[in-house]
């Protein structure tokens, strides 16, 4: 027991660091249509935006979804309901949570406010999971928040994702749809005359295409129903990359790479061809919404605009759009009394990720009665506070290399002014007296100041770099919590 359960624990090791591979090496297909090309430079220099994980799974303050999926993962483990113990039992209660669903503190407009307040540009919402509860007033299921059996459906408020989208576009935000290409509910994924094996399709799509078929009818019908009556959509956002389409030698070289090391028979879960047909997706929903960012993630190829490394932020600056996706506080989903980020470690990731080319997607996970948290606002709220003096430094912004040096972020702008940002340690609450950036020098006349004042510093070069002098007085008078950024408009 021991030894298998060490040579499984190695191999999901060796799994994420396939993963993680395949993240940070240059596999990216660079898009071909203009029209979204610049649309995903627009999208980069945006640089903050929100996700939110909320489903009827917040009632028992689960992980999202995996408890119904049978591997021996942690996140799939199951606690809740009367029987966790007995799967179809589970099953059912999990899914009868439809039942009881009832957020009526929804209130995306103080959301949207707060999340405008901390900067966010962009918002992407679960419109659907993986379990296939549906966020959004979809024709082609009952198991919606807006079917009658669900208590909400009497409120004026029913269509959640659509109340969602409008809210956070009336603040200016982008809008973007997480969906989930497997659907557990689905009988056309999940054949219930089969017991599920793992995340995959519970039978062989190629030796049932007819079943098949239906699936990608339904997914692809409900993509297109969110990009049609749900107003502007910036963003797809396609989670669940084991759905895709594999070639023979694809899965030969899969197993091949995870089983180098290991015996078949420690195989967590199959690795099947399950072709949905995404390149015409995508020329389908850019028929409605033509400079549509389409993010199939973890698949390799031409479908996959920006890349989306998961909790985690890349050690170096990525040579492709990407965005680091990062809980703010507890799981993925709601978790009862979550403990939330500190300003000093959300300011300085975001710093962090910016200065590495890449985008924060912040996620906050909504309450089974439809509110967030404290400890998301008050985040929020320290976002907020910083943003007023610094935000100039991150939007519209690139990296500049070496991009950090010691405890220094730097970032520029197309027309040259370069931003260095000194990152407190976590009791510091004031800059030196002398700033030293050793990997740049400054062009002479170049004006230098600390953001949050228009006060010139004196500087001067050195023979490695320059230095910056900030006077007590300035340290006292700068409100700026956590990172504090030096300004020069020229460098050499």
């Amino acid at each position: 027991m021991k030894t298998s359960f060490l040579i499984i624990t190695l191999l999901s090791i060796q799994m994420a660091l396939f993963s993680q591979q395949i993240y940070e090496d240059e596999r990216y297909v660079p898009e071909t249509n203009p029209v979204v090309i610049e649309k995903i430079k627009q999208w980069q220099n945006i640089k903050f935006g929100l996700l939110m994980h909320w489903g009827t799974y917040s009632q028992w303050g689960i992980v999202e979804s995996w408890s119904l999926c049978p591997e021996e993962y942690g996140w799939c483990e199951r606690k809740s309901g009367s029987n966790p113990d007995d799967y179809a039992t589970y099953k059912k209660e999990y899914e009868a949570l439809k039942n009881t669903f009832n957020p009526i503190r929804f209130d995306p407009e103080k959301w949207a406010k707060a999340a405008k307040e901390a900067g966010m540009k962009y918002v992407i919402f679960t419109t659907k999971h993986h379990d296939g509860f549906c966020m959004f007033d979809t024709k082609y299921t009952d198991y919606k928040v807006t079917d009658p059996s669900c208590p909400f459906s009497i409120n004026p408020r029913k269509n959640i994702t659509k109340e969602i989208f409008n809210a956070f576009r009336k603040e200016g935000f982008w809008t973007g749809a997480y969906f989930s290409k497997p659907d557990w509910h689905s009988p056309y994924y999940w054949d219930p005359k089969y017991p599920p094996r793992d995340r995959n399709v519970n039978y062989e799509p190629e030796s049932n295409p007819e079943k098949w078929n239906k699936f990608i009818d339904f997914t692809h019908n409900q993509i297109l129903e969110l990009l049609s009556d749900y107003g502007k959509i910036d963003i797809l956002w396609l989670d669940g990359g084991w759905v895709s389409k594999k070639s023979k030698n694809d899965i030969e070289n899969w197993y091949a790479e995870q089983l180098k090391n290991e015996p078949i028979g420690y195989l967590k879960r199959r690795v099947i061809n399950q072709d949905i047909n995404m390149d015409l997706l995508v020329e389908k929903a850019r028929e409605k919404q033509p400079d549509l960012i389409v993010v199939d993630r973890a698949v390799h190829g031409k479908n996959q605009n920006y890349l989306t490394p998961e909790n985690r932020v890349p050690d170096k600056t990525l040579p492709y759009p990407w965005e680091s996706c990062i809980i703010s506080g507890g799981g993925w989903s709601h978790t009862k009394d979550a403990k939330y980020m500190t300003g000093r470690e959300g300011i300085q990731l975001l710093v962090d990720i910016v200065a590495k080319g890449g985008n924060l997607l912040l996620n906050i996970a909504p309450t089974p009665e439809g509110e967030w948290q404290e400890g998301a606002y008050q985040l929020l709220s320290e976002y907020a506070q910083w943003m007023k003096i610094n935000a100039e430094a991150i939007y519209d912004s690139k990296p500049l290399y070496p991009y950090k040096e010691k405890n220094i972020c730097m970032t520029q702008k197309e027309d040259g002014t370069t931003y260095f940002f000194y990152m407190a340690e976590k009791d510091e609450t004031k800059l030196p007296e002398n700033m030293t950036i050793e990997s740049h020098q400054l062009s002479k006349g170049a004006k230098v100041q600390l953001l949050g004042s228009n006060k010139n510093l004196k500087w001067k070069n050195l023979e490695k770099g320059f230095s910056v002098e900030i006077p007590s007085l300035l340290n006292k008078q700068i409100k700026s919590n956590y990172v504090w950024v030096i300004k020069a408009s020229k460098i050499q």
